[in-house]
């Protein structure tokens, strides 16, 4: 007995020394679009990476259903996600051809059936050396699972889920892209939960709300901070199409949690200031927002002008800082309601005939998630833990500071973007209100975020390019995957670049950072005539930054000003120069072209 002991801890000793005998440069936790493009960015420098998935499919939602993409300006946001976006389309002009139906419904790229998003994602990974994937390794956020090593992160343990066994995986710099900031809080990063009092950061829509849809806030609406967490769900795949699978009804069917929907229909009521339009007010299309993908496939998301759709409210709140036991329980809770709310819409008897006709006409796309019963396989975590991070980003970061004008520049922005302020409902319906509690969305404009947001105050050797430092209402903008993609690609080149200076993360160079992201094409600041590629970007990127060039146009093609050229030395800390000659007829992006080659320098 005492020998078959000894055997059996000689072989777990020697094989937890196996997984720790090599370190990484850059562990990084979660197989979000984030990760993988953190992972992609610090590869691309010659870096080795790990990257640890819970689940058998990298990917995140892009890969589980949301395939119309979350932007509100193309070109906002560029860089890895830019590539990802070219790729999809050039995916569909391959297989299909230029003038195809598929290739009209990609819409450049931005819209995609799942399964080819995770094909992309796969190949981009694949093309790099040194990135190793490993899939179904469950990190959970317990202290005993973060190792230190002179003040800074230096491995993680996750289980192996397939067979149970625990590994332990060594790196020289972490990066913590899970949705609901796991790793952080592991690691004892301090962090934000629910909702912030109106009067602390003097955010509109913060707190406590209710606005009907598009609407001003509504009665009720008193700002007051609380726990909430908004609301998660399935963004499906539906199709009519002929691989259309039938919803079948879950065995823990309540129909008493969707009755409400036969009168709102009967009296074609919405939480929305018009009733719908007649073309969505008997269908489908009355408890989802429907967005064409190719091949007759839809990103089926939640109704935000209806009371009741695919959001689950108030159910979700522990998700954040719960156990994957917990989590794994009420997304199936989630599945279940999700398919039974379809099932009643399809066959309740006291809906009107032509409402459920109309909605029977939809099912799963057969090709799509074929391992999971073609639904879905991740629960859409639109908010989990938010860090405590050298910099807070609140609303006031994404709105304008007067009429026409640009939102408050971070002259060390590693990332720009743009969409609403946009929250999903926090609690279920409530007698006498008029709409959820929680729902909003709210205009702001293109965007700077400063490398502040993903570094954690009291964590060293760790990046969070997801659970960013931010208000609630702050996240509402954030929490796009475009965006996401784009912090995480910033994250992956810190990491690089704080390997190379021999600092912790928070301390690398932002100048440096800025290059590395401006030279891969990445958007830190947004103009309207001008992208990545034109030799006057780069400088004209780093200008804007520093407040040189304030207008949202650069006018490249508009001869340069001498007055201007040297303003804009001066923004560089470039020396004086002769100004260009009148009669040299030099363009302002001619002249950007020749400060970025100096500067650079």
């Amino acid at each position: 007995m005492l020998l078959r002991t000894f055997l059996i801890l000689c072989f777990f000793s020697s094989s937890l020394f196996a997984e720790s005998a090599k370190e990484y440069d850059l562990v990084i936790v979660g197989g979000t679009p984030a990760g993988i493009t953190a992972a992609i960015a610090a590869a691309r420098n010659g870096r080795t990476v790990a990257l640890l998935e819970r689940t058998a499919h990298v990917g995140g939602l892009p890969t589980n259903g949301l395939g119309a993409t979350d932007i509100g300006t193309r070109g906002t946001t560029a860089g890895l996600f830019g590539e990802f976006v070219r790729r999809i389309r050039a995916y569909y002009v391959e297989h299909y051809g230029e003038n195809s139906q598929q290739v009209v419904d990609c819409s450049d790229g931005y819209h995609f059936e799942p399964k080819v998003a995770e094909k992309i994602l796969l190949g981009m990974l694949a093309e790099q050396p040194g990135i190793e994937v490993r899939l179904r390794r469950q990190f959970d956020a317990e202290p005993e699972n973060v190792t230190f090593a002179n003040g800074r992160i230096a491995a993680v343990n996750v289980i192996d889920v397939a067979s149970g066994a625990h590994e332990s995986v060594k790196g020289k710099v972490f990066i913590d892209a899970t949705y609901e900031g796991d790793l952080a809080a592991a690691a004892g990063a301090l962090y934000r939960l629910g909702r912030e009092d109106r009067r602390e950061f003097n955010e509109a829509t913060a707190g406590r709300l209710y606005a009907a849809w598009a609407s001003p806030l509504g009665p009720g609406s008193t700002g007051l901070g609380d726990n909430a967490v908004q609301a998660y769900n399935y963004r499906l795949t539906l199709t009519r199409a002929e691989n259309r699978v039938p919803v079948a009804k879950p065995a823990t069917y309540r129909r008493d949690e969707y009755v409400s929907l036969i009168e709102d229909i009967r009296l074609n009521r919405e939480a929305s200031p018009r009733p719908p339009a007649p073309q969505r007010a008997r269908n489908l299309g009355r408890i989802l927002v429907l967005t064409p993908m190719p091949n007759g496939k839809t990103d089926a998301n939640n109704q935000h002008a209806a009371f009741l759709s695919t959001d689950l409210p108030e159910e979700n709140w522990p998700w954040p800082t719960s156990s994957w036991d917990w989590r794994d329980r009420f997304a199936k809770r989630l599945r279940d309601y999700t398919l039974g709310l379809l099932w009643f819409c399809q066959n309740d008897p006291e809906l009107p005939a032509d409402f459920r006709a109309a909605c029977s006409e939809w099912g799963f796309a057969r090709d799509e998630f074929e391992d999971n019963g073609n639904f879905p396989r991740q629960v859409y975590v639109r908010e989990g833990r938010r860090i405590t991070g050298e910099y807070l980003f609140t609303a006031h970061d994404a709105l304008p500071v007067e009429k026409g004008k640009r939102a408050p520049l971070h002259r060390d922005s590693i990332a720009a973007s743009h969409y609403s302020l946009d929250s999903h409902a926090v609690r279920k319906r409530e007698p006498g209100r008029v709409h959820l509690d929680g729902m909003f969305s709210w205009g702001t404009v293109p965007y700077t975020i400063p490398f502040g947001v993903m570094v954690p105050k009291n964590v060293e050797g760790l990046l969070v390019p997801v659970a960013v430092s931010a208000t609630h209402v702050g996240l509402s903008t954030l929490r796009m995957e475009p965006c996401w993609m784009s912090l995480g690609e910033a994250a992956g080149s810190a990491a690089h670049l704080s390997l190379a200076e021999g600092v912790v993360p928070r301390q690398v160079n932002i100048a440096a950072l800025q290059r590395e992201l401006l030279d891969r094409h990445a958007v830190l600041i947004y103009f309207r005539d001008l992208a990545p590629g034109n030799p006057a970007f780069e400088a004209a990127e780093v200008l804007g930054l520093r407040g040189a060039i304030e207008d949202w146009t650069v006018r490249p093609e508009a001869p340069i000003d001498a007055t201007v050229a040297a303003a804009w030395r001066a923004a560089l800390e470039l020396p004086p120069a002769p100004a260009p000659a009148a009669d040299a007829h030099m363009t302002r992006g001619e002249y950007l072209a020749q400060l970025w080659k100096e500067w650079a320098r």
